[in-house]
């Protein structure tokens, strides 16, 4: 069923007047790629710097599926570009939000400062491919005490999202992971932690200004396999340009671009996926930042 029409209003959407913090309870995946850093310029800021090496930068995607939240359950896709900086912090930047909720993607859009679209998500499940431990050591996996092996999945499902406006749909990606759940025994759940996941927004027609917010997530972490993500209706998008530059002063690219772009951002090179159980997040109200640059111009002093 097709996601209601939005409606324009002013006001706060009724699930989310309860907070901040706003708190999601669901599960997720969690994967880094390596993005291009000319993939990944074309949506960050011109104020802000990417953080990138040898031509390359930290991106990825969150996938989430959240049973109980202020707008109920939804799923979401979160398209990570890549790392910036704005001294003293460095946070991810989102290229693309999408969720299958009009409210969710309202209160993206109205109150985070996020490039929030509507999308079907249409699931399935198939059968199971063996999935195999890490070809190497992973360090950062060990620091969590997690270790590097792959537990065996029976089951994976099949996701095909498409982006919604109107009466017209655009087929996005299709996303292809582990079942969550499917696992029989306890300890593949991995250990419980809590993190806190910062992130930049703004700087769009809602939002001007430069936001920063944080994701509290308490929750249980395990690796696996990526995910494995394809567009089987368009080729493989190619690079443009880095965007027009705005009034204030972000890369803009036009809504197809910046669509084309995002799935230049999940087709790239998978590093590793983390697996997201009993999920709580408190998500905090963003605050207005001012870039670096800025500071500088007006003759501001670090902090």
């Amino acid at each position: 069923m097709a996601p209601e029409k939005e409606e324009e209003t002013g006001r706060p959407c009724a699930g989310y007047r309860h907070g901040p913090p706003w708190v999601f309870n669901g599960s997720a995946l969690y994967q880094l790629h390596l993005v291009k850093a000319s993939t990944a310029r074309a949506f960050v800021p011109r104020d802000l710097r990417l953080v990138e090496a040898f031509g390359y930068t930290l991106g990825g995607m969150f996938l989430a599926r959240y049973h109980d939240s202020p707008a109920g359950a939804f799923d979401e896709l979160v398209v990570i570009a890549g790392i910036v900086w704005n001294p003293p912090t460095s946070c991810a930047w989102a290229a693309r939000v999408l969720v299958n909720s009009v409210e969710a993607c309202r209160h993206g859009r109205k109150e985070v400062g996020l490039p929030s679209h509507v999308a079907t998500f249409s699931k399935t499940e198939a059968s199971a491919l063996g999935d195999e431990p890490l070809a190497k050591p992973n360090g950062f996996l060990s620091v969590l005490g997690i270790g590097s092996t792959v537990p065996k999945q029976e089951n994976r499902r099949e996701i095909e999202i498409s982006e919604t406006k109107g009466s017209s749909t655009k087929h996005l990606c299709n996303i292809s992971m582990p079942l969550t759940g499917s696992h029989k025994h306890h300890k593949w759940m991995g250990p419980a932690i809590r993190m806190s996941l910062p992130s930049f927004s703004g700087q769009t027609e809602d939002h001007p200004d430069l936001l920063k917010y944080s994701c509290k997530v308490e929750c249980r972490v395990r690796p696996v396999k990526p995910a494995r993500i394809w567009n089987p209706r368009t080729s493989e998008p190619q690079e443009c340009s880095d965007g027009k530059i705005n009034s204030v002063g972000s890369n803009v690219l036009a809504d197809s671009d910046a669509q084309s772009q995002s799935i230049s951002v999940l087709l790239s090179k998978p590093i590793f996926a983390l697996e997201f159980s009993s999920l709580r997040m408190h998500v905090d109200a963003p605050k207005i930042v001012v870039p670096q640059c800025k500071k500088k111009e007006v003759g501001y002093s670090s902090t």
